[in-house]
């Protein structure tokens, strides 16, 4: 397997922080326009044709010979290249490598597709930037409109369109792509598997069912700045006091509902080692197996933090960000991939609790995932791992699914 190997090795150290080993590759920074280069090269070394679409992401097209015009129901796999902070190597480049490196494995084959094929590279899936994840596949789908998107900002004040026109876009040109629909057949991802099921059942590759639905919210508590040694504590109005609390809240209240929810981004203000906080933004992710005991779940959580703030005389905002329904994928798609992968025996199928732009596209054309074994159970984290022979089998698995839907 040179071609993934060597793929591999070409971005390992794109965006790795030294000091912690965790990749840094956030929508429209030099991390991720270098990535976007290495994609760019690896396509025209294939002969394969790019554009990138309205919305920045990329698409890599092998076409028949012969054919004439503009895509239509091409078979379509890929992933992301960005990361969480401090994320792992695996998260959605796998997913991209495994694309081009399958489609090696077809002209190795000597098979010539009759249908377009593309891989594609999504931007700014995780949402580490600007907050909402998969904002490249939510505007092309028509999921999130340009108007909101254009108006997030990061952690600096800066707008995604001024990132944009700084990274030589016109934010003018973001919105939902109406021929998605008749140019992609059907769009398959291969992932990094988030979570250990086959580590513990032994097999190196899964069949997905379905993404848990999922959301983020945001909390803002609003206290009084003053000073941290010369403030009584029956004087203090301390939002970090409320926001403590919450954490609590919400993991009592996840046990209690067989979900998860979690507080893991905070921004405080004034920030001072020696000073009361005067608000704190806290953002809230939460995931559950249906979206009725997702919506208990946080109106759970939202009706006991108002309570802890109401105590503590803290202000408090929330607002969903996003939210995210169940995915159900289709079964005539998945057990197609089960057909043609019947050969390595029965291959496990399983839920996920991580969002995903197969998702999001789910909505408007058929969608399907492959998981890769995962040892450690960890991801977003520099822990996060696959071993070389189950990417292999993972790219192999891939090129007996993209064969099975271009060669007949």
């Amino acid at each position: 397997m040179k071609s993934f190997d060597a793929m591999w090795a070409a971005i390992l150290d794109v965006g790795r922080e030294p000091s912690t080993g965790g990749y840094r590759r956030f929508a429209w920074n030099d991390a991720e326009m270098t990535l976007r280069e290495w994609f760019t090269g690896e396509a025209d070394r294939r002969g394969m044709t790019v554009d990138e679409d309205r919305n920045g992401n990329l698409w890599a097209w092998w076409m028949p010979i012969g054919w004439t015009g503009e895509p239509r129901d091409a078979f379509v796999t890929g992933s992301h290249l960005d990361s969480v902070p401090d994320g792992g190597a695996f998260d959605g480049p796998l997913g991209v490598v495994s694309a081009f490196a399958a489609v090696d494995v077809l002209r190795e084959r000597g098979i010539a597709p009759t249908r377009p094929v593309a891989v594609t590279a999504f931007t700014d899936e995780e949402g580490a930037r600007f907050g909402v994840a998969c904002i490249g596949s939510q505007l092309t789908s028509g999921a999130l409109k340009p108007e909101r998107a254009l108006r997030l900002r990061d952690a600096d004040g800066i707008t995604l369109a001024e990132a944009l026109t700084g990274a030589g876009r016109d934010p003018a040109h973001l919105g939902a792509d109406p021929a998605l629909t008749e140019r992609v057949g059907v769009y398959v991802e291969l992932h990094v598997e988030q979570g250990r099921a086959l580590d513990l059942v032994d097999q190196p590759l899964a069949v997905a069912s379905s993404i848990w639905p999922h959301g983020r919210w945001l909390f803002t508590f609003t206290g009084e700045a003053n000073h941290a040694g010369a403030t009584r504590l029956v004087d203090r109005r301390d939002p970090m006091l409320t926001f403590a609390s919450s954490v609590h809240t919400a993991r009592a209240a996840a046990a209690l509902h067989d979900a998860v929810a979690t507080f893991g981004k905070v921004r405080v203000l004034p920030n001072g080692a020696n000073a009361i906080p005067s608000e704190i933004k806290a953002w809230l992710d939460a995931r559950a197996a249906d979206e009725a005991t997702l919506t208990e779940l946080v109106d759970h959580i939202t009706r006991e933090i108002h309570g802890h703030a109401a105590t503590d005389g803290i202000g408090l905002h929330t607002e969903a960000e996003s939210i995210t329904p169940i995915v159900e994928f289709p079964a005539g798609t998945r057990h197609r991939l089960q057909s043609a992968l019947g050969h390595l025996g029965e291959i496990p199928v399983l839920p996920t609790a991580a969002g995903h732009d197969a998702g999001i596209l789910s909505a408007k054309v058929p969608t399907a995932m492959l998981f890769v074994r995962n040892p450690t159970g960890v991801s977003h984290s520099p822990v996060e791992h696959a071993d070389a022979d189950d990417c292999h089998a993972g790219v192999l698995a891939l090129a007996d699914v993209m064969a099975d839907w271009v060669s007949t």
